[in-house]
């Protein structure tokens, strides 16, 4: 996910993989570690629904359906991504599409 994304989106406080030190961290892990410290993990990864057990965390996931990840693609779910970020629950998970 673009880091830019987060300058559309003020009202949340964002951090990312790379800030965090996460980049090398697979999913199951990652989900473990963003429950210790976040309430929502957004993320384009369309797999980790299959991969992993999200009921299994303390925290909600937020998953961007789009055609790219570039930021012009994103930024056309702003709307639905503030409702699902706002509203999903720990242990849910939402998709947003951008159409």
């Amino acid at each position: 996910m673009p880091r830019q994304l987060r300058r559309d989106l003020p009202e949340f406080e964002i951090r990312t993989v790379q800030e965090q030190g996460w980049s090398s961290v697979q999913n199951g892990e990652l989900l473990r570690r963003a429950s210790a410290s976040f309430d929502v993990l957004v993320t384009a990864d369309q797999r980790l629904q299959h991969q992993q057990n999200i009921a299994a965390f303390n925290i909600g996931v937020v998953v961007i359906v789009a055609v790219d990840t570039r930021l012009p693609s994103l930024r056309t779910a702003l709307p639905q991504l503030r409702i699902a970020i706002s509203n999903v629950m720990p242990g849910s998970l939402v998709i947003v599409t951008p159409f």
